[in-house]
Order: C-alpha cells, then structure tokens, then sequence
C-alpha cells in the first residue's frame, strides 16, 4: 500500500534542480504527487519546496530522503507522514473558502489554516472569553498573547513542538502548530499574517 509524505527540501534556485529532485524520488520510489515553493531566497540563490509525494510498497522514506540529499546543493529539511487524502491546499484555496463563508470568516480562518500551512493544529483566542475556535488536535489551554506582528511563538517546556502566532485584531489572535516540525518560515509568518489580516477584513465587510 502506498504510504503520502510531505518532504521539506532545500534545493538551488537555478534551472533544473527540480526536474533532478523529481528524477531523483523516483528512482528511490517515490512518486510525486504535488510541490509548492514555500519560500525563495533570492541572496543565497536558494528555494524551499514542500513535496506531497507516496511510496512504492516496500519503499522506505529513509531512501528517498538519501537519494535527495546526494544532489548538490540539496538539503532535506524534513519528511514526515501526511494525512491519507491530504493535498497542497494553496492560499488562493484558502482566500475562496474565506469569502464564499464571509459570514463565519474568522471559524473558516482556523479550519483552512492546518491544510495551508500543513500544521497539525489551529485555534483562536480572545483576551476574556478564552479560545473561540479550535481545530481537533488543539490544545485545551492556550492563554491570549499579545502580538504585534506575525511570529514565531515560544512556549515553556515545549521542546518538540512548534507554534505561529498572528493578531486579529487587539482581542483576538490566531495560533497554529507543528508537532516535531519543521520550524516556521519567515515566508509562513507573513503568509499567516496576510490570512489573518484578510480574514478580519471579510468578516467585517
């Protein structure tokens, strides 16, 4: 049975390099099913992808992570298992489902979140009232944190996991999270604060 994972990957930003990767997880046996550039780095000519792919039977993620990291200049960031079914959801997907429900944008908001950013969780909080909106997976106790911008969130004895924070307005704030990583982009945290900020516009229109 194919098994879906999601690999993180550092690669040149020059022609080719992804036909080499592409070339390079088939003949591991892995076959591709989706890639999105998460961020480019235009200073260091370096790109970071996200690619939705399955294994053959019998096929161990182990060798396709070693048959990418022999190209030159190709870093695997990370791999993990992704949900059966799952798909690239793009923030174009995201911005559609957020105006077709305007009336309910900010519970949208947290639902799409998970599948854009390819967190494990998403969740809401208000300053008083405690969370608004969680996605299954959340956890129960989240406190309200004040933000001024998209950021990186620390939390105490949370060593494994981690956690993207945007305002929604002086009240409200948004969090996501990944179990084991990868860490969160500088293109993520501004990709989350640009859904945020639209969600919060739609909500109010």
């Amino acid at each position: 049975m194919a098994m879906p994972f999601l690999l993180r990957v550092e690669l040149p930003d020059v022609p080719g390099s992804l036909g080499r990767l592409a070339s390079a997880i088939g003949e591991a046996g892995g076959d591709i099913e989706a890639i999105e550039i998460v961020e480019k780095n235009k200073a260091e000519g370096l790109a970071v992808d996200d690619v939705l792919l399955e294994t053959s039977p019998g096929t161990m993620p182990d060798s396709i992570v070693s048959a990418c990291n022999e190209l030159d200049g190709v870093q695997v960031v990370w791999i993990s298992r992704y949900a059966a079914g799952g798909n690239l959801f793009l923030d174009l997907e995201a911005v559609e489902d957020l105006t077709e429900n305007a009336h309910e944008a900010l519970d949208r908001l947290v639902d799409v979140l998970p599948l854009t950013f390819r967190a494990d969780w998403a969740i809401r909080v208000h300053r008083v009232k405690g969370i608004a909106r969680a996605t299954d997976g959340s956890p129960e106790n989240v406190p309200f944190i004040e933000l001024d911008r998209p950021e990186r969130i620390d939390v105490e004895g949370e060593d494994e996991n981690m956690f993207a924070g945007a305002r929604i307005d002086g009240n409200e704030i948004v969090i996501i999270g990944r179990r084991g990583g990868p860490d969160f982009l500088d293109s993520e945290l501004a990709r989350l604060g640009h859904l945020a900020s639209l969600a919060t516009s739609i909500a109010r229109s």
